[in-house]
């Protein structure tokens, strides 16, 4: 294909990802970067609408990603700590980590 698509008029590499580019969020290589886990994080690979469902949607698929994830602790720290009340986080969804933080 070439550099812009006949169908379309838009480039075939139009994105950019922007926290890989150090647009936003800084230098994700550095050690002192709180968010430099997010670089290796599966969900970033994948469909975001997955860890985002509807109400009464299906959290298997987002769940079975973050299994086989080597950041799933590391996200699941950033859930909790930011109170994060939407989505699957650290393989686990808001009532889960709600009931975790109760635990806790």
């Amino acid at each position: 294909m070439s550099q812009n698509d006949d169908r379309s008029g838009v480039a075939d590499d139009w994105f950019i990802d922007p926290i890989l580019r150090g647009l936003i969020g800084g230098d994700l290589s550095a050690d002192t970067n709180p968010l430099a886990w997010q670089r290796d994080a599966l969900c970033s690979q994948t469909d975001p609408e997955a860890f985002f469902p509807e109400k009464g949607g299906s959290t298997r698929d987002a769940k079975r990603i973050c299994s086989g994830c080597d950041v799933r602790q590391q996200c699941l720290d950033y859930a909790l700590a930011n109170d994060e009340r939407f989505g699957i986080w650290g393989g686990l969804s808001e009532r889960e980590r709600r009931k975790l933080k109760k635990r806790a």
